[in-house]
């Protein structure tokens, strides 16, 4: 089992920043890509950007150039640095873990609430 916490959410302006971070826990030796999804009131949950074990990213086009995934291996964290931020951008955001292997068994953070003010 994964067990994944999400913090860093809150209300900003428009053009704000904001980080995410995301801590895993439990089996994390079996944790291999991360991402970062989000879901806004009425829609379906979409992915914002992916980060592999070795570093390789993935990111949606509605963020690319402005944010950016990271991890920290050591500490067992994936970040989430959302630099001009657009009220479009507001959703909850969800931390999201796949192990290793076949079948690629999927965990999923409660969720934390990102707010743009326009």
């Amino acid at each position: 089992q994964v067990q994944l916490v999400e913090s860093g959410g809150g209300l900003v302006q428009a053009g704000g920043s904001l980080r995410l971070s995301c801590v895993a826990s439990g089996s994390i030796f079996s944790i291999g890509a991360m991402g970062w999804y989000r879901q806004a009131p009425g829609k379906q949950r979409e992915l914002v950007a992916t980060i592999t074990s070795g570093g390789s990213t993935n990111y949606a086009d509605s963020v690319k150039g402005r944010f950016t995934i990271s991890r920290d291996n050591a500490k067992n964290t994936v970040y989430l640095q959302m630099n001009s931020l657009k009220p479009e951008d507001t959703a909850v955001y969800y931390c999201n873990a796949g192990t290793y292997g076949d079948p690629v068994i999927w965990y999923w953070g409660q969720g934390t609430q990102v707010t743009v003010s326009s």
